[in-house]
C-alpha cells in the first residue's frame, strides 16, 4: 500500500485527532478576544448613564446620600454597569466608610482586573485606613501596569506619601451643648 493509499485509509478519527487541538487552541483565542473586545466596547444604557451623571454632580455638592441613590438606581437598570461600583466607593469614602469602598473597589477590580482607577481608588482607601502595606502593594500593580508617570500612580504615590489622617483628642473640639471635663 503506498502512502497515498495510507492517508486514503485513515478515517474520519484519526482526523479529528490530528486536529482537533488546533482547532480547541483557535477557538479558545477567539473567545477570549471577542470576550475583551465586548468589555473595552461596553455601552451602558443611556438611562443609567444620565442617572450617574446625576449622581456625580450630587456628590459634587457634597449630597452623598442622594449620591448613592442615583448610582444604586443605575445599578437596577444596567447592572453590568461596571464604572458605577467606582463612583459608589467615591461615595462611601466622602462619608468616611473606607472599608465599604474597598469593598465597591473590589467588585471593580473581579470584573476588570486591570482597572487602574479601582486599583489607584483601593489604595488611597487602604492608606485613610492606615493599611500603608497594602497599599504599597497597590502602587507596585499600578507602577507596573501603567509606569510611574501614570496619574492614578502619582495619585497613589502622593496619598502614601501623605498617610492616613491621625485625629488626636486636641483635634476634635466639642460642639455646642458638650461641656468638656
Amino acid at each position: 500500500m503506498t502512502d497515498i493509499d495510507a492517508s486514503r485509509a485513515s478515517g474520519p478519527k484519526e482526523l479529528f485527532m490530528r486536529y482537533a487541538p488546533l482547532a480547541a487552541a483557535l477557538s479558545l483565542f477567539v473567545a477570549v478576544t471577542a470576550s475583551m473586545g465586548s468589555a473595552q466596547d461596553y455601552r451602558a444604557d443611556p438611562r443609567a448613564a444620565s442617572l450617574v451623571s446625576e449622581g456625580r454632580a450630587q456628590l459634587a455638592r457634597g449630597e452623598t446620600q442622594a449620591a448613592v441613590d442615583s448610582f444604586e438606581a443605575a445599578l437596577t437598570i444596567d447592572p453590568a454597569y461596571t464604572d458605577v461600583y467606582i463612583d459608589l466607593a467615591n461615595a462611601a469614602r466622602a462619608e468616611g466608610l473606607q472599608g465599604k469602598a474597598i469593598h465597591f473597589y473590589r467588585e471593580v477590580l473581579e470584573r476588570d482586573p486591570g482597572n487602574l482607577a479601582a486599583i489607584s481608588g483601593e489604595g488611597e482607601a487602604l492608606v485613610e485606613k492606615g493599611a500603608l502595606t497594602a497599599a504599597r502593594e497597590n502602587l507596585a500593580t499600578l507602577t507596573s501596569l501603567c509606569g510611574e508617570t501614570c496619574e492614578q500612580t502619582q495619585t497613589l504615590a502622593a496619598a502614601i506619601d501623605r498617610g492616613p489622617v491621625v485625629l488626636t483628642a486636641e483635634a476634635v473640639q466639642p460642639g455646642e451643648g458638650v461641656s468638656q471635663n
